[in-house]
């Protein structure tokens, strides 16, 4: 405990000036998530602190950041949707898959994964987190432009049929359910169907209009409509908080320019009584555990979100450990990505039980920390603190903030998360690619094919989908590069040293082959041409085989192939040099010693030599 309490005043200033930092965004990544500014909050209190406290980075000040937000809105929306539009009764189930995510990335830090998340390609990164920063972008230009289709009434109606279908089929799933569905008497389905209101029909409505205007592609769609409807007074709000979110940096970066367009803005509204929108309220108090995600725990209905539980859990692991490598570059010091990985899993799992958006490291919050002075887990911690006093404090105050202020906020946390480097870097990068009659870089194609999935489609298949083009794509230019260095080539043509001296009246009967690098998956199509280029004079063949370390499945089968290919035409094979684990593959499956005999293996070419001079005739 010593050692945390060793800079009891830089980490105080550190924390305190991190949370502060902290505060507008917290509020607007809740606001932007679907479950509200106090979701937000909550969020970074509980990740703050105990990621800190459990963590393995000393200076990272962790809560909800952009690529978490915008994965969770995903899962907030579809569980929103799929229960009738009522926040409150999806609100355990979405709670549910956040305190997955947090137990998957505890388990993550367990098993000792942290240490492989620096494998995943650049290019999968930059373009999802440019996706991040478009959707974020589209996303808030409707609530910076006051519109909000819930409450656009004549895009509302346009849903008034499917309400009613919708409605319809959800009582004919409860009477299938509780067995009173019956062909011959429609009876209690016209019973439960007059019992349906115009309030139902319009609240349904309301959660399709919703629905079709939430993501990236609903926003845009949306636009449109948006621009016919603009409130002029809310995008002035907006407009007024970029403005001095850019303007004010170039003031000073001493106070956060974020802070001070969040105070300008919101007094300037409530000071002059303007009519504008307010965030929701606020709850004053304690923040209280949901029980119910026990309680009412329902695997059905959190089972189809398990795979995006492992999206979150690696998203963030991947957030965190790059913030704990900038904060390793600052402080020169080096954090324990394990150890970090449990700390955050464990943040978000308090979190999620405490209604809390997830979250990870953010780096623009930690590199305030260490520049402020923090130096130990005190100042994550005080952070954390912070923020709770502020929630006791002047939660009825944050509850008048504009939507507009917020919104504006998020639109230049969107403009700032987007990988410029990597934008910047697509003309340089080499064209190494041909799709048509379009030549281009295979690392832009990748990067270009997860920021428009992520975008217009789904976070979570893209990234999964990129991780596959990028793995294919690397495969295929280790098998070009394994195949150029392994070219087929006579003794004739090539002779290493030992070599030098072979005897002239031999060359016709013997081929010696050159295999150098790994026998796998991505190389065996250039291995089995090999057969094809023996000469028919070759009566042995001589595979020298110490530069080849490694034989997977596919290799060993191609060999095998190629062998048995041999032995028919009566052709005898001599290894030379064979390393130990494409030997213990080979004896698996009895290639060693049914096909090629353990004399007619040799440690080095010299062996290999008597042996041929010995066995090997010239019938020429």
């Amino acid at each position: 405990m010593k050692n945390i309490f060793s800079n009891i005043k830089g980490d105080a200033f550190g924390g305190i000036t991190a949370g502060i930092v902290a505060l507008p965004l917290a509020l607007a990544f809740g606001v932007s998530s679907g479950l509200g500014p106090t979701a937000g909050l909550y969020g970074a209190i509980f990740i703050s602190f105990f990621a800190a406290l459990f963590g393995g980075t000393s200076t990272q000040i962790s809560g909800p950041t952009a690529p978490m937000t915008a994965v969770s809105m995903v899962v907030i929306a579809g569980i929103i949707a799929s229960n009738d539009g009522d926040v409150n009764k999806a609100l355990p189930v979405i709670l549910t898959v956040f305190l997955i995510a947090g137990l998957m990335q505890i388990g993550l830090g367990v098993l000792g994964l942290g240490k492989y998340i620096r494998y995943i390609p650049y290019p999968v990164v930059s373009g999802f987190m440019t996706a991040i920063g478009v959707i974020i972008l589209l996303t808030q230009i409707l609530p910076s432009l006051g519109y909000y289709p819930k409450e656009d009434m004549e895009f509302v109606n346009t849903f008034k049929a499917q309400a009613q279908e919708v409605i319809l089929e959800n009582i004919l799933k409860e009477e299938a359910g509780e067995g009173v569905l019956v062909l011959e008497n429609f009876k209690e389905t016209i019973n439960r169907a007059d019992q349906i209101s115009q309030a139902d029909i319009l609240k349904e409505s309301q959660t399709l209009a919703a629905k079709e205007a939430s993501g990236a592609l609903g926003a845009v769609k949306s636009i449109p409509k948006a621009l016919q409807n603009i409130n002029w007074l809310e995008l002035i709000l907006a407009l007024g908080t970029i403005f001095i979110i850019y303007g004010f940096k170039r003031i000073t970066k001493a106070v956060p320019s974020t802070l001070v367009a969040l105070i300008v803005m919101s007094g300037i509204a409530v000071g002059f009584g303007l009519n504008y929108r307010p965030i929701e309220e606020i709850p004053s108090g304690l923040p209280l555990p949901n029980l119910e995600i026990f309680t009412n725990f329902n695997l059905a209905s959190v089972s189809p979100y398990i795979f995006t539980a492992l999206t979150l859990a690696l998203l963030g692991a991947i957030d965190s450990l790059l913030t704990s490598v900038v904060a390793d570059n600052m402080t020169k010091t080096k954090h324990k990505p394990n150890k970090e990985l449990v700390g955050q899993g464990i943040g978000n799992t308090i979190a999620a039980v405490f209604g809390g958006l997830p979250g990870a490291g953010a780096t623009i919050r930690t590199v305030v920390n260490i520049t402020s002075g923090g130096k130990t887990k005190l100042s994550g911690m005080i952070a954390g603190i912070m923020l709770l006093i502020i929630l006791l404090g002047l939660g009825p105050i944050a509850s008048q903030i504009p939507a507009a202020v917020l919104a504006g906020i998020l639109i230049t946390v969107g403009i700032g998360v987007m990988d410029y480097k990597g934008l910047k870097a697509i003309p340089a990068l080499p064209k190494d690619i041909k799709i048509g009659p379009l030549k281009m870089s295979s690392e832009v194609l990748i990067m270009l094919v997860v920021l428009f999935l992520s975008t217009f489609w789904n976070l979570v298949y893209a990234v999964g989908i990129g991780l596959v083009i990028a793995s294919l794509m690397f495969m295929k230019k280790i098998g070009d590069l394994t195949a150029e260095r392994s070219d087929v080539k006579a003794l004739k043509e090539e002779a290493w040293d030992d070599e030098i001296g072979f005897p002239e009246n031999l060359k016709e009967e013997v081929f010696v082959k050159h295999l150098k690098g790994p026998l796998f998956f991505g190389s065996t199509s250039d291995f089995q041409v090999l057969t094809q280029q023996i000469p028919n004079t070759a009566k042995t063949v001589v595979l020298r085989l110490g530069r080849m370390q490694y034989m997977d499945q596919s290799g060993l089968y191609a060999m095998e192939d190629m062998l048995q290919e041999l032995n028919k035409n009566k052709v005898q094979v001599l290894f030379v040099g064979l390393l130990d684990q494409p030997k213990y593959m080979m004896e698996r499956i009895d290639i060693i010693p049914d096909m090629v005999p353990k004399e007619h293996i040799f440690s080095n070419f010299k062996k290999c030599m008597t042996w041929i001079k010995e066995n090997v005739k010239d019938e020429v």
